[in-house]
């Protein structure tokens, strides 16, 4: 059973991821953006999310670095769904069977 507390978290960070991407194009619906200045923006979340997982490239972890390198390979040939789903997947099993 999940904890109210945990619902709550999973809600606020939902929310807030949401508001973060929905802002962003609601701030700049009616400019005139450079190709250069659309090319960051598209990009950016991708820096964010490597931003987060980088500090695990140094992981003395051996399972966290497979799901590392799993998880480049997917993002390599997926779209970022899949990706998250087979690194989400990859992670939980090499946790289990090799810790």
């Amino acid at each position: 059973m999940i904890h109210s507390t945990t619902l709550i978290a999973i809600l606020l960070v939902a929310a807030t991821t949401y508001l973060t991407r929905i802002l962003g194009y609601l701030l700049l619906k009616n400019r005139n953006l450079k190709p250069k200045t659309k090319r960051i923006l598209e990009i950016v979340p991708g820096c964010v999310l490597i931003s987060v997982i980088a500090p695990y490239f140094v992981t003395s972890n051996p399972a966290d670095f497979i799901a590392i390198v799993v998880t480049l390979l997917a993002a390599s040939y997926l779209s970022l769904l899949p990706t998250v789903i087979i690194s989400m997947v990859a992670t939980g099993l090499l946790r289990m069977w090799m810790v």
